[in-house]
């Protein structure tokens, strides 16, 4: 059964207003292949383009994103957001960058949907700033890697 949708089958946002408030953290990631001619220009950890420095826009986009996550998914409870943190960890061979999304705040409901939006803002302003130089970015495997607080916590089997 899904609890946005009420007994006539209509869409409607979940009553959280009897649960407590509890604090609540969440963990997602994405996964970002970049083109070789892309890789090849990772220096320092940073990726300079003409836009400017390619991850420190996207993690200022990507805590925007988490911040504004009401507005873009329908019936999505504004949360206030007591910490954002949004980290770009590029693979060894440079093939491929780990955006990753940590989330926190005291509320009623989970941040689950702040750390995806977090994690897929971030990425999709990667996509954006590196267009210029390969359309052959691959986002990929946008997924929760771990929630606590509410009825149960969460942790994603290693792969």
């Amino acid at each position: 059964m899904f609890s946005h949708l009420d007994a006539r089958n209509q869409p409607v946002m979940v009553d959280v207003g009897d649960k407590a408030v509890t604090r609540r953290t969440a963990h997602a990631v994405a996964v970002v292949t970049l083109p070789g001619e892309l890789a090849a220009l990772l220096r320092d950890g940073e990726i300079a383009t003409k836009k400017g420095p390619l991850f420190q826009t996207a993690i200022l986009a990507g805590v925007m994103g988490a911040k504004r996550t009401s507005d873009l998914i329908p019936l999505c409870h504004p949360l206030p957001l007591h910490d954002c943190r949004i980290e770009i960890v590029p693979d060894a061979s440079g093939g491929e960058v780990t955006v990753h999304c940590r989330v926190k705040t005291e509320a009623r409901t989970g941040v689950e949907m702040e750390a995806l939006t977090g994690a897929s803002v971030a990425a999709l302003t990667l996509y954006d700033m590196a267009k210029a130089v390969s359309h052959g970015i691959v986002i990929r495997e946008i997924r929760l890697l771990e929630k606590t607080g509410g009825k149960r916590d969460y942790r994603a089997e290693e792969k």
